[in-house]
C-alpha cells in the first residue's frame, strides 16, 4: 500500500473536513516501513575486504562511526488513536521527526559499537540499534571469557541483511580493523603496548597485539643475547612497535627498546664513575676467539685473551663461561668511554714475582713448549713464566733451519738460562749449550793441510758449503775445486748430499770458519804444463763450449784453453764449431792466472807466411846471380869501352889537325 493511500491528503481534508480514525497498529507498521526505506536510501560506502585469518590480505578501509544512540520515542497512542478531522503541516512534520528518531544510520562494512543483549554457549546476541539484532559466534570472544550481557563490544557490519534476512556482524574483523588503527597510532606516538607471546618461530617470537600477530626478533627481546626463546612463550610483556609494513600488514615489535632508555641512564651513570684500576663485577655476555665481552650493567667491556690469564691459553672458554659473574679490573678506555678494556689476570699476582730468586744465568731449567714460531720456541718453565729458545740456540749447526725441525708443542725440554731480565720479565734459553761445542778443539781435530771427507750442504755462486760434522761447516771456494777446469757454478762439479774429499786450508776459530779446498788433493799440474804448453807449440784439442768472445778447447792432460773468435777461422775460411777436433797453437801461457790462449788460424797463417818467405828467398837469390853477371858484364864492358875510347880520342885529334891545316892553305 502506498503512502498516499495510508495518509490522508491534507488538501482533501481542508476541502472536505471529515472525521478520521487513526489505527495505532497501522501507524506502527508504517513506521517500520519508513525506517526500511530510509535505510535503503543510505549511501553505500566501499571498505577494504576483511581477512579472516591472515592479516596480509588487504581490507577495504572501514568507515568508523559510533552507533547512533536510539532515543526513546514517546508516542501518544491515545492521541493517535483518536479521531482527527485533519493533520496540519506542523503535526505531520512532528510525526516524521518521530519516525526518524527510531532509525539508526548504518551501512555495510562499518565498525560500530554494540551492546551484548544475550549470550549462550554458542552465540552472542548484540544490539546495534538496527531493526534487528546481530548474532556472533562465541568463539570470536574466546580471548574474553568474562564477557557478560550489557558489555559494550565493537562489531563489523558485514551485511545488513543476509540470505536469511539476519543482520550479519563480526567481532573478530572489527578487532582486526581497529587493531591496525591502534598499532599505527602506537607506532607514531611511540606508545608502550601489551602483547601476548603466542609461540616461538625462526629467529624470534610471535606476539599477539590487539588481535594481530606481530614478530619479535630474537635480537629485540633483551639487551643481552637470548639463547632460550621458549622461556618467554605464554607470557604477557610490554613492547614498542618499531616497524610496520602497510603493504603486507606486517608488524615488528621490540621489548629491548623499552629497557634501552633505562639502561642508557644506567650506562651514563656507570661511565661517569669509571676509573683506571677500578674493580667491577660483570656478567660474561659473549665469548669470541679473541676475547670476552663483559656486561657491567648496561655498559660492555672487552677482556682480550691475553688479559685473561698470565699463562698461555688457546681459547677464552678455558677460563670463563657464558653468564658467569666475574670481577674485572678496568685497564683503559677511550675519551668517550665507549670502548672499555678490562683485565682478569691483573687481579692475581704476576707469576714473575713468585719466580725463584736464586735463579740465575747459566742455570739449567725444565719446561714445556707452549708456542712454536719459525724463529724459535717459547718454553713455560712455570705458570705464566716463559723463556724463548731462538732457533740459533737449538743446535751448533750453522745451517738455516726452523724451530719445527727440533721441537713441537707440548714437548718437555731442558735448557740453559742465557739471559734473565726480571724487570722486563724476559728470559732467553739455549739447548745447544747442553752438549759440547765442537769448535772448542777445532784446530786439533782439523789442522791445516789435513784431509777429510765432508757432506755437501748447499751451493752459492762463489763456492760450496760442506759440513764436516754437526756444528762444523766449511767453504770450498769455486777457484779451489779444480786445477785445470773452468767451473762456472759449483753445481757443475757435485750435488747436494754427496760426499767430497777436502783439504783444510785455513782455520778461523774466532769467526768459526773453515777454508777448504778440493784441488789441493793433487799436485799443481801447471808446473808441468809450463814446460808442455810453451808458446808456439801446437797441440790437438777439441772445442767443448762457446762464449761471446770465443770457445773453450779441451787440451791434453785435462787442461782447458781459450781460443778467441778471430783465431778460430779455418784454412778454407769457415769458422770452427763445437765438437770439432783441430790443431791449436799456444799463443799465450800464464801459470799464475792458469790461462792458455790458443789459435787455430795461426797455424795455417804461419804456413802460408813460410811459403811466401821461401818464394821470396828464391827470387832474391836469382836476382843476386843476375846482378853479379851484369856486374861482370858491365865491368868487362867498362874495360872494353875505356880502351876503345883512347883509340878514338887519338883518331879524333888527327882529324882535327888535318882540318886546321886545310884551312890555312886556303
Amino acid at each position: 500500500m502506498s503512502e498516499n493511500e495510508n495518509i490522508i491528503n491534507e488538501e482533501q481534508v481542508q476541502e472536505n473536513p471529515v472525521e478520521v480514525t487513526v489505527d495505532a497498529e497501522a501507524v506502527e507498521a508504517k513506521v517500520e516501513e519508513v525506517v526500511a526505506e530510509a535505510q535503503a536510501e543510505v549511501a553505500e560506502v566501499t571498505v577494504e575486504a576483511m581477512i579472516e585469518e591472515e592479516p596480509q590480505t588487504e581490507l577495504k578501509k572501514p568507515r568508523f562511526k559510533e552507533k547512533a544512540k536510539a532515543e526513546p520515542v514517546n508516542f501518544d497512542w491515545d492521541a493517535i488513536g483518536k479521531k482527527h478531522e485533519f493533520y496540519s503541516k506542523d503535526e505531520r512534520g512532528r510525526l516524521e521527526q518521530m519516525y526518524d528518531k527510531t532509525l539508526s544510520s548504518i551501512g555495510d562494512h562499518e565498525v560500530i559499537d554494540g551492546i551484548v543483549v544475550g549470550k549462550n554457549n554458542r552465540e552472542i546476541v548484540v544490539n546495534i540499534g538496527f531493526k534487528s539484532d546481530g548474532v556472533i559466534p562465541v568463539s570470536e570472544f574466546r580471548y574474553n571469557p568474562n564477557l557478560k550481557v550489557g558489555d559494550k563490544v565493537e562489531v563489523y557490519v558485514e551485511n545488513q541483511e543476509g540470505q536469511s534476512g539476519q543482520l550479519m556482524l563480526s567481532h573478530k574483523k572489527a578487532r582486526i580493523l581497529r587493531s591496525w588503527d591502534r598499532i599505527n597510532v602506537a607506532f607514531e606516538k611511540e606508545e608502550i603496548i601489551n602483547g601476548y607471546v603466542k609461540c616461538r618461530t625462526k629467529g624470534g617470537l610471535i606476539v599477539d597485539v590487539f588481535g594481530i600477530e606481530a614478530f619479535l626478533p630474537g635480537s629485540q627481546i633483551d639487551v643481552k643475547p637470548i639463547r632460550d626463546y621458549d622461556i618467554y612463550v605464554d607470557k604477557t610483556m610490554e613492547f614498542k612497535v618499531v616497524k610496520i609494513n602497510q603493504e603486507y600488514k606486517n608488524v615488528v615489535v621490540s621489548h629491548k627498546a623499552l629497557i634501552e632508555d633505562e639502561l642508557e641512564q644506567q650506562k651514563i651513570e656507570i661511565i661517569s664513575k669509571l676509573e683506571k684500576g677500578q674493580v667491577l663485577e660483570g656478567t660474561v655476555k659473549n665469548i669470541t676467539s679473541y676475547g670476552v665481552f663483559i656486561d657491567l650493567g648496561g655498559v660492555d667491556g672487552l677482556i682480550h685473551i691475553t688479559d685473561l690469564s698470565w699463562g698461555r691459553i688457546n681459547h677464552p672458554e678455558e677460563i670463563v663461561e657464558l653468564d658467569q659473574k666475574i670481577k674485572v679490573v678496568i685497564l683503559d678506555f677511550d675519551d668517550n668511554k665507549k670502548r672499555i678494556a678490562l683485565g682478569l689476570k691483573q687481579l692475581t699476582p704476576h707469576p714473575w714475582d713468585a719466580l725463584d730468586e736464586n735463579l740465575k744465568i747459566g742455570d739449567k731449567v725444565k719446561g714445556k713448549v707452549v708456542v712454536i714460531a719459525d724463529y724459535g720456541a717459547f718454553i713455560e718453565i712455570a705458570a705464566g713464566v716463559e723463556g724463548l729458545i731462538h732457533v740459533s740456540e737449538m743446535s751448533w749447526s750453522q745451517h738455516l733451519r726452523t724451530a719445527q725441525d727440533f721441537l713441537k708443542v707440548s714437548d718437555e725440554v731442558e735448557a740453559i738460562v742465557l739471559t734473565l731480565d726480571r724487570e722486563e720479565r724476559k728470559m732467553s734459553l739455549g739447548m745447544k749449550q747442553l752438549i759440547p761445542d765442537p769448535w772448542d778443539n777445532i784446530k786439533t781435530k782439523y789442522p791445516v793441510n789435513s784431509k777429510h771427507e765432508a757432506t755437501v750442504r748447499n751451493f752459492t755462486n762463489f763456492g760450496i758449503f760442506v759440513e764436516m760434522e754437526e756444528g762444523v761447516d766449511g767453504l770450498i771456494h769455486i777457484s779451489d775445486l779444480s786445477w785445470s777446469k773452468k767451473i762456472k757454478h759449483p753445481a757443475e762439479f757435485t750435488k747436494v748430499g754427496e760426499t767430497i774429499e777436502v783439504v783444510v786450508l785455513d782455520v778461523d776459530e774466532e769467526n768459526r770458519r773453515l777454508s777448504l779446498g778440493h784441488k789441493q788433493l793433487e799436485e799443481n799440474p801447471w808446473d808441468v804444463f809450463e814446460d808442455i804448453f810453451t808458446v808456439g807449440s801446437v797441440h790437438q784439442g777439441t772445442i767443448i763450449s762457446t762464449s761471446d768472445k770465443g770457445m773453450i778447447v779441451s787440451m791434453p792432460y785435462g787442461v782447458e784453453g781459450f781460443a778467441p773468435n778471430r783465431h778460430l777461422k779455418k784454412e778454407d775460411g769457415s769458422q770452427a764449431k763445437i765438437d770439432e777436433t783441430l790443431d791449436f797453437k799456444v799463443i799465450e801461457f800464464s801459470k799464475e792466472n792458469k790461462k792458455i790462449i790458443l789459435s787455430h788460424s795461426r797455424i795455417h797463417e804461419d804456413l802460408a807466411q813460410t811459403s811466401r818467405v821461401a818464394e821470396n828467398e828464391g827470387a832474391r837469390g836469382e836476382a843476386k846471380t843476375a846482378k853479379r853477371t851484369v856486374k861482370q858484364i858491365n865491368e868487362n864492358l867498362e874495360r872494353t869501352t875505356l880502351g876503345d875510347l883512347d883509340v878514338l880520342a887519338g883518331l879524333k885529334e888527327n882529324l882535327e889537325k888535318e882540318e886546321k891545316a886545310a884551312k890555312k892553305k886556303k
